[in-house]
């Protein structure tokens, strides 16, 4: 993986480039509002960020710009409020592209997978990072220490040997510091799991209890915020990286699990009709990476509806 990382200024400066972004194209955004972000331009390095922003929704604007039926579009006012113009809807119509295309996570990440990739990166120090479908990390190397944030999904680490430069992933809350090792990081929905193929990590907890722990070859520790509740267990690495292969091996997991997986590799949206469905349970092995096999599996072993809405796949 080759070319200038951005340092951790650089991210705070991206992200408060989209930030800006969005809400600069609000109608009714206040002269102190203007102001601030006048204050915040002032500085070259933000100008120049914003400008990099801006060239991202680019693209989408100047496609709806193309299509003059959304050029023209007028809104008629079904109450005393002004009317919408063809302005305001195009920049609306830019911003939910923005969004849509992941604007906001480009401008943080180093490297982002499609649904459709699991690539293989090598960094600068010879490690190695395989990121699952639709996953994204940052990279931040100096010559003291190397960091890595995985900003979304799971990704695969095989660590280069420099003990003077610790290496570290962080999850959100959750921070995995490598002891000369092979290890695998999931950044869920709702918990965090690392798993350690090779030698040992140590997993540090930063919420409001603090706390670490020693994580050995052969063993899963998963993490729920939520309650706070951190758990060790035994792991097959075959069945841990399962998901290289395209597949997941589950015993007695929640529907919404499958489907947070299934979601990686899929380009649209998977919805499942109530928290009760979401809850039910399901084991085997099922290939998440064919959304067509695995919604079969999920058919045949809970008996529920699929309907698919263009982009949108509902279970009931």
């Amino acid at each position: 993986m080759s070319g200038n990382r951005a340092t951790h200024e650089q991210r705070k400066r991206n992200r408060e480039a989209a930030d800006w972004l969005l809400r600069n194209g609000d109608p009714g955004q206040s002269e102190q509002e203007k102001a601030r972000f006048a204050d915040w331009l002032s500085d070259p390095e933000n100008c120049r960020t914003y400008s990099a922003a801006e060239r991202l929704m680019g693209d989408a604007r100047t496609a709806i710009q193309s299509d003059p039926a959304l050029v023209n579009i007028r809104v008629k006012p079904q109450s005393s409020a002004k009317p919408i113009t063809g302005s305001v809807l195009l920049f609306a119509c830019a911003a939910t592209a923005f969004l849509l295309f992941d604007g906001p996570m480009r401008l943080q990440a180093d490297a982002i997978a499609g649904a459709d990739e699991m690539p293989i990166l090598t960094l600068e120090d010879g490690s190695t990072v395989q990121l699952n479908a639709s996953s994204a990390i940052a990279v931040d190397f100096d010559g003291k220490q190397r960091n890595i944030r995985l900003l979304r999904g799971q990704a695969f680490f095989q660590v280069a040997h420099a003990p003077k430069r610790p290496f570290t992933v962080e999850a959100g809350t959750t921070r995995v510091t490598a002891l000369g090792t092979a290890f695998d990081v999931r950044f869920g929905a709702s918990d965090t799991d690392v798993t350690v193929t090779e030698n040992t990590v140590l997993v540090e907890l930063n919420d409001a209890n603090p706390s670490s722990l020693r994580v050995t070859q052969g063993e899963q520790a998963t993490y729920e915020p939520e309650s706070g509740r951190t758990s060790v267990k035994p792991v097959d690495s075959l069945v841990a990286l399962a998901w290289q292969r395209g597949q997941i091996a589950v015993e007695n997991a929640p529907l919404s699990y499958i489907v947070e997986e299934m979601g990686r590799h899929f380009s649209g949206r998977i919805i499942v009709a109530g928290n009760a469905l979401a809850r039910r349970r399901v084991s085997g092995t099922i290939t998440v990476a064919d959304t067509d096999a695995a919604l079969a599996f999920i058919k045949q072993a809970l008996g529920v509806k699929v309907t698919r809405l263009g982009p949108v796949i509902v279970i009931r």
